[in-house]
């Protein structure tokens, strides 16, 4: 029996996290203590609120299959004179299967974070900025008017900024809210400017009526093309910050301080995936200005390969994906730009559930690193001291590559089919950008499966070096002995590897597998060799495969990830209906009962024959210089660079590793001329003020202090003195006259 819901209750969807949200953070605020004892049951009542909004999500998405209707529901009506603001919500498939997305990908995230999170000290808080972030991207996608998407685009930008500062004592993670913060402000100053640019022109900020306007008032010539041109990329210069386009993709990377769940909230259903869920709103209106157009493809294009490069050599996990991320995000922003827009939202929803995946098996992989080399993220994420994982976390391994392969684009994951449309609809508009598509594919493909390599095949190379803090290391009384006698001994026995280190605070660094040992022949020696051994033995540390409610998740997400592109199979693909989005979720479970689709499969692998070739092409290069390499340091083979310069130039490859660990070097030039020029004209302000505005100040002040006390001493009272001062005064005005 299927239970039927009046759309009426869609208000249902962003009220149910936003009640979470602020009970939690209200006890939390009131009572800390309580709030730490009941740390649980906080938890499970924001996880049952989601799971009651995805519930109402679903109910709604299936009911609205049968009509694929368009409704509006309004309370609040603010009128004044011929302005007029209506305030509710807009349920149409578009914002269905928004919600669904966010809420499906936003309560996995939250079941993980039970795990991820119990030991820290924010739990309950978290769980409140979760569950805020959340409510505020759902009330986005169910906003009818431009006027109520700003407000909770804002709302979702204040979110992140609490999320990515979330351990805000450390530096690095104040630094990076910061950053993510103030670079946003530039694109919300943009889309502000756009949003009263937009009501100037067409009177509303309604989406529907706004874009009816615009379309009758371009028809009749009314609108000058250099004005509405300039409003529509003032828009887009929200969405290129929020999405982290060039050149406004700088806080991206450095989002991933924050705590893994919420990187994978960011990079799957929230806050990127808001600037594309904006433009494909506006979509209607954009269209119909051929300039800004070309200027959204360009820069979807710029974007798509400048990640792909930056990601090519990094050495952190999180930050590698998030340089992923960036790099899809361009093939979604270039799509609308070459008149793709269902295309992007495909790639959207097929790119948000492999890149959950694979942030949270990071973060199961971060985790399970920190009990081996510490709670410190440069080595806890870092992939050269990983290596060989797959033995011992099995179910990570598995999904984690399951994700990677949708990322390469390798078929039948979801990714491909959404990649391919992008592709092949590039070719079609612009052989450059097709071009450039096409060589990111490739690029992803190996840098994606470097990853997974480095992290998870090969040997573990964290025991290679094994980090001992030297406050709670206190070395056995067999070791000591060994070491004095290699002090004291005629014939020493010889211990390498075993130094002081300076950059661990005066820590120990063991390399138990290296340890020679010079002893008399015989017993002597064998017995040494013994000690040695079993303490290597007992002190080498193992990765240990996550909990059940770690990898639940996980293993949900492999589901979408391998079958939810296959509807991208579909002969009768509408690729301009508004409802190929709807059509494409709904279809999905009938999929295999059709014959036709075989066939459509095979003239699909035909047609993608050679950006699929480059996808394969990236996977061996990566699989030929990572596979084999058991140890890594940072100056020679760290990177692969020997094994990759036998097919490419080695310059070249220098030349990209240089780009990619320096950021592209765009950085440096925004703290070099931006960031210095600001600074500059900053103490230029400060000297003028100090010397100018208040030297007149302290000058005028100074005059009337020195004035009245010469006046002072001048006023003596004596009536001889002020009959001179009459009669000079008289005589001067007489010689003036005269």
């Amino acid at each position: 029996m299927t239970v039927e819901l009046s759309t009426k209750y869609a208000c249902f969807i962003p009220l149910c996290p936003l009640v979470a949200s602020c009970s939690t953070g209200s006890l939390f605020f009131l009572s800390p203590k309580t709030t730490r004892s009941l740390r649980r049951p906080c938890a499970a009542v924001n996880i049952s609120l989601l799971a009651a909004a995805m519930f109402v999500s679903f109910s709604l998405f299936w009911q609205q299959s049968a009509t694929q209707s368009i409704q509006q529901y309004l309370w609040i009506r603010v009128s004044k004179s011929d302005f007029c603001l209506n305030i509710g919500l807009s349920i149409d498939p578009l914002t269905l299967a928004m919600s669904i997305l966010v809420s499906t990908v936003g309560f996995l995230v939250m079941v993980y974070s039970d795990s991820y999170m119990c030991h820290d000290q924010g739990y309950a808080r978290f769980y409140a900025y979760l569950n805020l972030f959340i409510a505020s991207m759902l009330g986005l996608v169910l906003s009818p008017n431009l006027i109520q998407i700003y407000i909770f685009w804002e709302l979702v930008g204040m979110c992140s900024y609490l999320l990515i500062g979330f351990w805000f004592t450390r530096s690095s993670a104040a630094n990076a809210c910061q950053k993510a913060f103030v670079t946003n402000r530039i694109g919300d100053f943009g889309l502000l400017l756009g949003i009263l640019g937009v009501y100037w022109i067409t009177g509303s900020f309604e989406i529907f009526e706004l874009c009816d306007r615009f379309f009758e008032l371009s028809s009749n010539k009314a609108i000058n093309p250099i004005f509405a041109n300039l409003v529509a990329l003032l828009l887009f210069i929200g969405p290129v910050a929020k999405s982290a386009q060039f050149p406004l993709h700088i806080w991206l990377p450095d989002a991933m301080e924050g705590p893994t769940p919420i990187s994978a909230l960011i990079h799957a259903a929230t806050m990127v995936a808001a600037g594309i869920f904006l433009i494909a709103r506006i979509f209607n209106f954009i269209s119909l200005l051929p300039l800004t157009m070309s200027a959204i493809s360009w820069v979807g294009g710029i974007t798509t390969l400048l990640g792909a490069t930056l990601a090519l050599y990094q050495k952190d996990l999180k930050r590698g994906l998030a340089y992923s991320t960036m790099s899809q995000l361009g093939y979604m922003v270039l799509a609308p730009g070459i008149g793709a827009s269902q295309s992007a939202l495909f790639h959207l929803i097929t790119h948000a559930y492999s890149k959950a995946l694979s942030f949270l098996g990071s973060g199961s992989v971060i985790h399970a690193m920190e009990k081996v080399v510490g709670y410190s993220p440069t080595r806890s994420q870092n992939m050269f001291l990983m290596g060989g994982l797959r033995k011992y976390m099995p179910y990570t391994g598995t999904t984690f590559l399951l994700g990677t392969l949708s990322l390469c684009g390798i078929p039948p994951f979801s990714c491909f089919w959404s990649k391919d449309q992008i592709i092949a609809e590039s070719w079609l508009r612009s052989p450059y950008l097709g071009l450039l598509t096409s060589i990111t594919a490739g690029l992803t493909a190996f840098y994606t499966f470097r990853i997974y390599l480095l992290t998870f095949e090969g040997d573990f190379r964290a025991n290679q070096k094994i980090h001992i803090d030297s406050y709670n290391f206190v070395p056995p009384k067999k070791i000591t002995a060994l070491w004095s006698r290699a002090k004291s001994n005629s014939r020493p026995i010889k211990i390498d590897n075993i130094i002081r280190t300076t950059d661990m605070q005066g820590g120990w660094v063991l390399e138990p597998e290296n340890l020679a040992i010079q002893s008399l022949p015989g017993k002597e020696k064998s017995q040494n060799e013994e000690i040695i051994q079993s303490y290597s033995d007992r002190n080498k540390l193992y990765p240990q495969e996550s909990n059940f409610c770690m990898l639940l998740p996980m293993i949900i997400l492999t589901i979408p990830t391998i079958s939810i592109g296959l509807k991208g199979v579909n002969p009768s693909l509408n690729l301009d209906s508004l409802d190929l989005l709807f059509d494409w979720l709904i279809y999905l479970p009938f999929i295999s009962k059709e014959a036709k689709y075989i066939e459509n499969l095979i003239d699909i692998l035909k047609s993608s024959a050679p950006s699929l070739s480059l996808s394969f092409v990236g996977v061996f290069i990566s699989i030929k210089a990572y596979s084999q390499a058991k140890k890594f340091t940072d100056t020679k083979t760290a990177e692969g660079l020997e094994l990759i310069s036998q097919i490419f130039l080695k310059d070249f490859a220098v030349f990209l590793r240089n780009w990619s660990t320096n950021r592209g070097y765009i950085d440096y030039y925004y703290d070099r001329y931006f960031k210095q020029g600001v600074l500059s004209l900053s103490k230029l302000v400060l000297y003028f003020d100090q010397w100018v505005i208040d030297g007149f100040t302290n000058g005028a002040g100074a005059s009337s202090f020195f004035a009245g006390e010469s006046l002072r001493r001048e006023k003596n009272g004596r009536i001889s003195h002020h009959l001179l001062g009459l009669l000079i005064g008289i005589v001067v005005v007489y010689v003036f006259l005269v």
